[in-house]
């Protein structure tokens, strides 16, 4: 399956390097970058008190021909917390692209849904603990390697992903933030030749509203226990279960603002009758989002989110007895405001989410200034709270401060 996609890789590369030189249109950007985050609690499990502290270096290649573009963007990076030096293609792709269809290959981000920070059919891969530590929003996202085609027939455009090899999401390590979890683990991940994911998602304009419809068929990004690894002495194993998703969405303007409405099912392919508390339940997810400029360069954002699960009844019944139950309603209301002084260079902004079931939150308070067209810096803080089971109350004791300061650089052209 490897040597297929590098095969398809190598022909579209190969078609973009064969273009006249004097029709590419090429450019060369990039970035340095300072990015450290101390807590305001309790040390680290490893000892440490900063969450983050690293100096980065981004490039960005951006080369288009008549056959098509070439987009490549790498870091390298010394993380002081580990003392390690680390190297990442975060994304590589070739697009080609002839009438009414196009096509990217390779390592890319992918983007579906509505959500501010909460995503339904946005089923790719996240960087939980970037986010959590305070690093730029954009590392929120993961790369995949994948191929992307899109059609655009009259009546509606469809965009097909098919992701060949199976990408987790990245949580909080256990070293940096206090995380519950069984201890020592074993990881067992959808084997290379059967972990293909497939998504799907169809949209068009109706009545002056955005609407998208989903499908997805893959595994959960997060990992389940597998119950025969519980017995007393043995190591508990973690997997990654089935899923398949099916979902909506519209947005477009109404009550003098905009309104995002967003819904998804989530079929968990091994436990439709809900039998293991392990594997997450059949769950219906919905968001409703409205967003108002209030004023001149200050923003109003406003969320309601909520899971329920399916089957709650046998899901009690299996539970075994001392382990902490979820709710069959989960949700959380979320807002942020933004505002912009001395002519959009100072950005004041605030983000909340409060568990209405969970009774947890986090607050995040940033500044941001740009310097210049090429320098900017920002200060914020990451503030959680709640029980100690709940989503944010788990990381009650890793509150800190973030600074996060860049260059950007112009090398070609």
């Amino acid at each position: 399956m490897r040597h297929l996609w590098l095969a398809l890789a190598a022909l579209l590369a190969g078609s973009l390097v064969a273009s006249p030189a004097s029709a590419l249109d090429v450019d060369l950007q990039g970035f340095l970058q300072g990015n450290y985050a101390v807590g305001l609690g309790p040390a680290n499990p490893n000892g440490e008190s900063a969450k983050w502290a690293e100096e980065r270096l981004q490039a960005r290649f951006d080369g288009a021909g008549q056959a098509g573009r070439l987009f490549l963007k790498a870091d390298a990076a010394y993380d002081h917390t580990r003392d390690q030096t680390e190297v990442e293609l975060r994304e590589g792709f070739l697009d080609h692209g002839a009438g009414r269809w196009d096509l990217r290959l390779g390592r890319q981000i992918l983007t579906w849904g509505l959500g501010d920070l909460l995503f339904i059919n946005d089923v790719f891969p996240k960087d939980y603990e970037a986010f959590f530590a305070g690093r730029p929003l954009e590392y929120l996202k993961t790369g995949v390697d994948a191929a992307k085609a899109g059609l655009y027939p009259d009546f509606a455009s469809f965009e097909i992903v098919a992701i060949p090899f199976f990408t987790p999401d990245h949580l909080p390590d256990p070293e940096r933030f206090h995380m519950p979890g069984p201890g020592a683990w074993i990881e067992e991940r959808p084997t290379d030749g059967r972990d293909t994911e497939l998504a799907l998602r169809a949209y068009r304009d109706l009545a002056g509203f955005d609407v998208s419809l989903y499908a997805f068929s893959g595994f959960f990004r997060r990992p389940a226990l597998r119950a025969s690894t519980m017995a007393p002495g043995s190591t508990p194993a973690l997997f990654y279960p089935r899923l398949a998703v099916y979902g909506a969405s519209a947005q477009g303007r109404a009550l003098e603002g905009v309104l995002s409405l967003e819904a998804g099912y989530y079929d968990s392919r091994q436990d439709r009758d809900g039998a293991d508390p392990f594997v997450p339940n059949d769950e219906t997810r919905f968001l409703v989002g409205y967003q108002r400029q209030l004023w001149e360069d200050g923003v109003l954002g406003l969320q309601y989110y909520g899971e329920r699960m399916h089957d709650f009844g046998r899901y009690q019944e299996t539970l075994p007895p001392g382990f902490p139950g979820a709710r069959r309603l989960r949700d959380l209301a979320s807002v942020r405001f933004t505002q912009l002084f001395r002519h959009q260079t100072l950005r004041l902004s605030f983000l909340a989410f409060y568990g209405l079931a969970e009774r947890d939150y986090l607050v995040n308070p940033e500044v941001r200034y740009h310097v210049s067209d090429r320098i900017w810096a920002a200060a914020g803080a990451m503030i959680f709270g709640g029980q100690d089971w709940s989503q944010f109350g788990s990381l009650d004791r890793d509150d800190h401060v973030y600074l996060q300061m860049r260059y950007e650089l112009v090398m070609l052209p």
